[in-house]
This record gives C-alpha cells, sequence and structure tokens, in this order.
C-alpha cells in the first residue's frame, strides 16, 4: 500500500512507513513466522534476531531486518520477511488497525566473510568450510557421541558451542547458554551467522587508529556429519569517530582493522560505496547533497553538512531547556580481499546525531482589542513536539478541561514542516490579571505555562507565556460630596479598576472597625462608596477662617491594595457657620472651640485664653475646646445702648516669648434693652410638688480611686480595701433616657454589712438627699462639671465618704 514502501540493500530489507499516514499514532511490531505466528518486538529481541527501528525525519519509521534473521525465510537465495504493524491513537492500543506487509530480496552474492554493525546489534556470517578436525576445542560437558548419531545421519549442521577469546581467559558457552545471554545464532546450507547485541557481557572496546571499537572475538564451533568444525567469528563495529567542526559532520572509519585482519599480510581495495538509510547514493547524487566521500590510504571519511538532504532535525530537550538535534541515518559499505578471507564486506550502519542546540521560542501577542480577546502564538515547533497541558494559577490543566477555564489552543502547520501553537483566551477571564496603568488604560496579563512532550522519545519541557495587553477600557472612580450642619460628605462611585483600591484618610487605613471607633460614617453597597465625618473631626484640615464663616476640607486617597500606591484622591470643602464654634449660654457660660490654622508645629493644648490659667477643656490634633464664665479669664465686658459685650482671646505663645503668634477673638453679645409684658398677681400659691411619673430609668453607681473621678475601679478589681477614713470616692449616672430636660436627685442612701439592700444593721449616709448629720465624718457632695466624657452634669452626682465599719460594743461585726 501507498503508507508501506520497501528497499533491499544486500543481504538488508528496509520496510518505510510513510509519516503521512502513521503521524500521531502508536505503533506497535510483529514478525510473522512461516507457520503464522506474529511474534511481537521488543529491544532484546530486536538485537538477536536481526531487527531495528529507526525513526527518521518527521515520523518516518524504518524496519530493518537481516537476511539471516530469526523468522526470515530463504529460498533460492531470496529471503522474505513479513511483520505486522499495527496503528492507535491510544497507547493501550485499542480499536488499532492492523497492517500486514510482506517483502522479499533477492541476494546471492554473498562474500566469504560479511560484517553488518548495525544500530542494536553486531553480525557476523561466513561461509561453512570442511576444514581438519578439530581436536583441542574446549567441551564443558562429557557427550555421547551416540546421542548425535541421528543427526548426524540426517546430514544435518547444527551450531554446537562458542568460545569468547578475552584477554584474561576464554570462556565457552553452549548455544542454549548463549541465547539466554541474548546471542542470535543461524546456520544455514552455507553459511554459519552469529548476531551480538551491544549490550552483551563478553564485548570489548577496542582501539584501532584512535577510534574505538565495538569488539568480539570469538570461534563459533559447529556439528557435521561425525566432524566438529570450527570457523572464525570475530567482529568489530566502531563506536566513536565522529566529529562536528564548522556546521560539517565528519565520520572516519579506518579501512583494514587489526581485529578483523589478523594473520592477512596483502590487502586490495574492492569497493567503497555510502548512502543514506539503506538507499546507496550515486556519485552525482552525493554532490548535490554536498556530501564528500573520502577513500585514502588507512582510513574512509565521510562528510556531511548538518541540515543536509537526507537528514532531519528533531526536538531535544536539555536540563528542561527547547532545543534541537541533526541526525542522520548514514551507512559506509567497504569491500576488500585479503590472503587470509578473500573478500569480506563490512557494512557500518550508524545513526549520527549533532551535540544539542539550544533554539529560542517566540511569544508572539496578536491580542484582538476590539474582540477582547488574547490571543498568543508560541513557536516555531518541530512536528515531533505535543502541546499537552496548560499550567493555570499553579495547577496542571489537560486542554480538553481548559476549553472551560476560557482557554482554547490549537496548532497551525507549515509547508516547511514545522507548526504554532495559539492560545486564546478572553480578556474577561478570571484568571487574566487585570492592572490598572494610568489615564484610561488597562494592562491584562496572561500567566500561562505551556507543558509538551516530544515523540518518539517522551521528553518534557515547559514554556512559560506572561503577555501583558493594554487596553483603554479603565473607568476610574469619580466623587460627589456635600455637607450638613455638622458633617462633611463624600460618596465614590466606584470604576472598573478600583475593586482591590482601599480608603484612606490621614494616612490611616478607613476600614469599618475604625469608622466605628471615631464615629464616622462607612457604607459600601457595591457600586457606591458614602464617607461622613464630623466637621470637628481630627481628620478635618481648617482652611480659613473669617466672619462669614470657617473654611473646612476633608481628604481622602484610593491606595492600590498591594502595594499602598496612591491611586486616586478626592476632597471636599465647605464653609460652615462660626456660630458652629462658638455658643453663648443664658447662665453667662462660654464654650468655644477653636481651630489649628496656619501653624504645622502649634501643639493645640498649650492654647490659653487672656488669663493664661485658663486652658483647654478638650484637645484634639487640630482643635481645642475651652468652657468658662463671662466673669473669668481675663474677659472683657462693653455695654452700649442695647446690648452687652463679653470677649476674650485665645492665644498661642512660643516658649520664652511673651507675644502670642496666634490670636483668634471671640464675641457674645447680650440683649440689655428688652420690654417684655409679665402679668402676674399676688396669692398664695400651693407649696410646689412634682408629680410623680412613670418609666424605665437606666443608673449605674460606681466607685472611683480618686477625687478627680478619672478611673474607677474595674470589677476585676472587687473586693477593694481601705483604711479606717479612707476617703472611698462614689458616682451615680443617669445613663437613659439622655434627655437633658433630666435631672438626677439622690433620695436616701445607705450602706449594710451584706450585699444584701434590705440586711441590718445598715448605716444611712444621705437622708432625703442631704448628709446624715449624725455621722461624725459627714458626706461631702463634689460639683460636676462638663468634659468629654460627661456630656450632661445635670444626670450626674459625685460624693465623698470617710470608710468605716459595724461594731457592737467594741465587737467588729461580719456577715
Amino acid at each position: 500500500t501507498g503508507s508501506v514502501s520497501s528497499e533491499c540493500l544486500g543481504n538488508l530489507l528496509c520496510i518505510t512507513l510513510s509519516a503521512e499516514y502513521f503521524e500521531d499514532k502508536y505503533l506497535s511490531f510483529s514478525v510473522v513466522d512461516q507457520s503464522g505466528i506474529a511474534w511481537e518486538l521488543n529491544e532484546a529481541m530486536a538485537s538477536q534476531c536481526g531487527y531495528t527501528v529507526t525513526y527518521s525525519g518527521w515520523s518516518n519509521i524504518e524496519f530493518h531486518a537481516s537476511a539471516l534473521s530469526c523468522h526470515s525465510h530463504l529460498e533460492k537465495d531470496v529471503f522474505t520477511v513479513t511483520i505486522q504493524i499495527k496503528a492507535s491513537h491510544t497507547p493501550d492500543m485499542k480499536n488499532a488497525t492492523t497492517h500486514l506487509r510482506s517483502a522479499s530480496c533477492y541476494y546471492d552474492s554473498w562474500s566469504p566473510r560479511e560484517l553488518v554493525c548495525e544500530n542494536n546489534y553486531m553480525e557476523v556470517s561466513v561461509r561453512r568450510e570442511v576444514p581438519q578436525t578439530v581436536k583441542d576445542f574446549i567441551q564443558d560437558e562429557p557427550e555421547d557421541c551416540t546421542l548425535d548419531f541421528p543427526e548426524a545421519k540426517a546430514g544435518e549442521a547444527s551450531i554446537w558451542q562458542i568460545v569468547f577469546h578475552q584477554p584474561e581467559e576464554k570462556k565457552a558457552l553452549l548455544v542454549s547458554d548463549a541465547w539466554s545471554a541474548g546471542y542470535g545464532f543461524n546456520i544455514t546450507d552455507t553459511r554459519v551467522l552469529l548476531r551480538i547485541p551491544y549490550t552483551a557481557v563478553q564485548i570489548q572496546l577496542v582501539e584501532d587508529q584512535g577510534i574505538t571499537f565495538s569488539a568480539v572475538r570469538s570461534s563459533t564451533f559447529y556439528k557435521q556429519r561425525w566432524m566438529i568444525l570450527m570457523v572464525d567469528t570475530a567482529v568489530a563495529c566502531p563506536v566513536d569517530g565522529v566529529d562536528y567542526t564548522n556546521k560539517t559532520i565528519i565520520w572516519t572509519v579506518p579501512k583494514y582493522i587489526h581485529l578483523l585482519s589478523a594473520g592477512a599480510t596483502s590487502f586490495k581495495d574492492v569497493l567503497v560505496e555510502a548512502g543514506v538509510g539503506l538507499h546507496k547514493l550515486s556519485a552525482k547524487e552525493m554532490a548535490s547533497r554536498k556530501y564528500v566521500l573520502l577513500n585514502d590510504l588507512k582510513v574512509i571519511t565521510m562528510k556531511i553538512p548538518i541540515g543536509a538532504e537526507g537528514g532531519c532535525y528533531k526536538t531535544s530537550v536539555n536540563s528542561g531547556q527547547h532545543g534541537v538535534k541533526y541526525t542522520i541515518n548514514v551507512f559506509l559499505e567497504h569491500q576488500w580481499e585479503d590472503n587470509k578471507w578473500g573478500l569480506t564486506k563490512h557494512t557500518i550502519i550508524k545513526e549520527i546525531e549533532t551535540p544539542f542546540e539550544q533554539v529560542e521560542l517566540a511569544i508572539t501577542n496578536n491580542s484582538n482589542l476590539s474582540a477582547r480577546l488574547m490571543n498568543v502564538t508560541v513557536g516555531t515547533f518541530l512536528l515531533d513536539v505535543e502541546l499537552v497541558n496548560l499550567t493555570i494559577e499553579g495547577a496542571a490543566v489537560p486542554l480538553p478541561e481548559a476549553v472551560q477555564h476560557g482557554y482554547l489552543t490549537y496548532e497551525i502547520r507549515y509547508a516547511n514542516r514545522s507548526k504554532t501553537y495559539v492560545v486564546q483566551v478572553p480578556f474577561d477571564a478570571p484568571t487574566v490579571k487585570k492592572e490598572y496603568l494610568t489615564a484610561d488604560m488597562r494592562a491584562y496579563t496572561l500567566n500561562v505555562t505551556l507543558a509538551f512532550i516530544t515523540h518518539p522519545s517522551s521528553e518534557s519541557f515547559t514554556v512559560p507565556v506572561m503577555t501583558v495587553s493594554a487596553v483603554k477600557d479603565a473607568v476610574l472612580p469619580s466623587a460627589s460630596g456635600f455637607c450638613d450642619g455638622r458633617n462633611l460628605h463624600l460618596i465614590i462611585t466606584h470604576g472598573n479598576v478600583d475593586q482591590n483600591w482601599l480608603p484612606f484618610i490621614s494616612d490611616w487605613h478607613l476600614t469599618p472597625e475604625a469608622a466605628q471607633k471615631y464615629k464616622y460614617g462607612l457604607r459600601d453597597n457595591g457600586t457606591h462608596l458614602e464617607i461622613a465625618v464630623p466637621f470637628l473631626s481630627s481628620d478635618v484640615n481648617y482652611e480659613d477662617f473669617n466672619a462669614s464663616g470657617i473654611k473646612a476640607s476633608l481628604h481622602l486617597t484610593l491606595r492600590d491594595g498591594i502595594t499602598l500606591a496612591n491611586r486616586r484622591n478626592f476632597s471636599i470643602s465647605c464653609i460652615f457657620s462660626p456660630s458652629e464654634l462658638i455658643q453663648c449660654l443664658p447662665n453667662g457660660t462660654v464654650v468655644i472651640t477653636t481651630v489649628k490654622l496656619g501653624y504645622a508645629d502649634l501643639d493645640t493644648s498649650l492654647l490659653v485664653l487672656r488669663d493664661r490659667r485658663c486652658k483647654p477643656s478638650l484637645v484634639t490634633e487640630k482643635t481645642a475646646t475651652f468652657k468658662f464664665n463671662v466673669n473669668t479669664c481675663g474677659t472683657s465686658r462693653k455695654f452700649n445702648s442695647t446690648t452687652m459685650t463679653y470677649e476674650n482671646d485665645v492665644l498661642y505663645f512660643r516658649p520664652g516669648n511673651d507675644t502670642p503668634i496666634y490670636q483668634l477673638r471671640f464675641v457674645c453679645w447680650y440683649a440689655i434693652k428688652q420690654t417684655l409684658d409679665v402679668h402676674y398677681q399676688s396669692k398664695k400659691n400651693p407649696p410646689p410638688s412634682i408629680k410623680p411619673g412613670f418609666g424605665s430609668l437606666a443608673l449605674s453607681l460606681k466607685l472611683f480611686k480618686e477625687k478627680s473621678y478619672s478611673e474607677p475601679y474595674q470589677e476585676s478589681e472587687y473586693p477593694v480595701v481601705k483604711y479606717l477614713r479612707e476617703a472611698l470616692y462614689f458616682e451615680v449616672e443617669l445613663l437613659q433616657p439622655k434627655d437633658a430636660r433630666l435631672e438626677l436627685y439622690l433620695d436616701d442612701c445607705w450602706a449594710t454589712n451584706s450585699q444584701s439592700q434590705d440586711s441590718l444593721p445598715r448605716w444611712p449616709i444621705l437622708i432625703n438627699g442631704c448628709e446624715n448629720s449624725e455621722d461624725f465624718y459627714r458626706t461631702v457632695f463634689h460639683k460636676v462639671n462638663y468634659s468629654l466624657r460627661v456630656k450632661f452634669p445635670q444626670h450626674l452626682k459625685r460624693f465623698e465618704v470617710r470608710m468605716f465599719t459595724f461594731v457592737q460594743g467594741t465587737t467588729l461585726l461580719q456577715e
């Protein structure tokens, strides 16, 4: 058929399988004997029986068979070999197609000695002679000649034993033992054959004219009728002799090898021919390919340009790197005559492979921006390379499964028998990294590793692919804002680049926990991020202050979630009324908050009023709050016909300097001319009374460590140990409701000797809201002032009690 062809070269047959038909298929070979039994071929059987399988070109396969192979049929100078080829698309050989091919070669020009050096074995066949009976043969076992009589009588010949001549000893093997050791034998009416695999134990490495040979010196004994006959079955094949110079292969073979010429004294060349595969080349063909064949006095030299016709490049892998080797299967046939053997024919078949040459692979980004499709071409490869899987985000994914991840792969073949692979994946695939670049540009990064395997050597290598495509499709976040009476609001509309950007205010990350801590508003619904910050927050910047108002600004930065690089800045500015900073209360109390303006190093805790003893009651990094009466702190007072005006200044002095560098004047006006009509009549009013009401109140009673009421005792510190007459500082607070119209009054307060409030004895501390007049150390009330912690002073009562204990007579009462 067209898929299988054959060719003869002397005593060798070549069957070629075409690349077009058997490409990308798994193959198995069997040899069919004369009984029709198919023997599946493996490496050991091939080298023992005279078969060789070689790959030439891209997937071209050659099957070589010796004329005297184990299963060949020899009849009247024609030898026939039948092989069975199975081809399948899967390694388990399921659904394989079977091809049966028989080929015959005519060969009648046998030389007295023929030597064959194949890629996997050495073979020597010699003509059978009838010399003198051998008397000094080596016999490992006693032999009863009567047992051989029927065989001898029948006139049949058979190989009996082989003697290997090694430097240290002679080793004799019966034919059964030699066969078990991997040696091959054959005997015909005219010839005796010995076949030796290169892995045989008895092979020696010898050097001749600087070239190393695999060699075996042996004598083969065979029986014929009543005689035991011996033939010399020495053989040698070159191991090296190949050099690479100036992109040229130089193969040198000595003409007359000492091991094969022992005993001969005269030599004459008869023929020197060469070829590729098992095809002889004429001088014209060699010249067209720029081959050179030199026949010198002692050596034969063949020169072949690397890359020349007849050989091929094949993919190779070295330390995981992709490369190529040029390989060519050449043969050399040398025939000579000497005065010992007469004519000797030496056929040497050698697969020459150049050293590894790394080949850089091109990775080309042909992304289609309009189709939003990443398109990457990787190559160029030879046809013996196959893409097997992709590594996506650290996981190896076979090609059929890669489609589920959005990855489409295919190959493109070219006329020069090369190919490239194309990987396509949408920009929006989850495994494509998206990163904001600048302005309206986004970078799409494809990071995938391609895993390949070579055929038939099954070497593997990987090619990492990282390509970046810049696309003008970035939508940046935008912002709007507004201010109400007490807060600055920023509303950020998300784009398509800020999924991993983080909001920062004053160089700290605004997390939900931080927003809750500072009482900021923070809400993100996926499309919008809303932030609300109080006007007097330490993160608000104050830019200008005049009679019409104070300008306050809030700055927010969106930063990259990985690098923390600034990506986008937003700000909002509003004018707030000065009334937000000052309260002139009807009872003469003034509460003023001043803001930090103009001086970066100004310490707000060092701000004072005209009377420098008046310091702020509440301080932040950018604000200071004062609370005082209009008749204190150096406040001046002026009158006119309608108003009474109080003025004071907030001042900042540098240490050692009495001239302030910061001065903020504030004024409170009170009307003094107001006419009110008051209608009243004199009558005896009933005593005031409070109507009882009903409601839910939440109260707390705490014991503090000091008179400042700054640190209460914690639950883990109880019971508290005190000495007699040592002060105890109590605070009662109305927790709920938070209503400024309510005021807390204490009626009765007493102490007991146990945790039960109804137990006896008891001692009153407060009676009808007053101290116990019978107490030697009376209860002392402490005034409660407004502070950061105390928003409603009228909701708290503080009093001091001296430590005492219960006694009866002179005995201490205990629970």
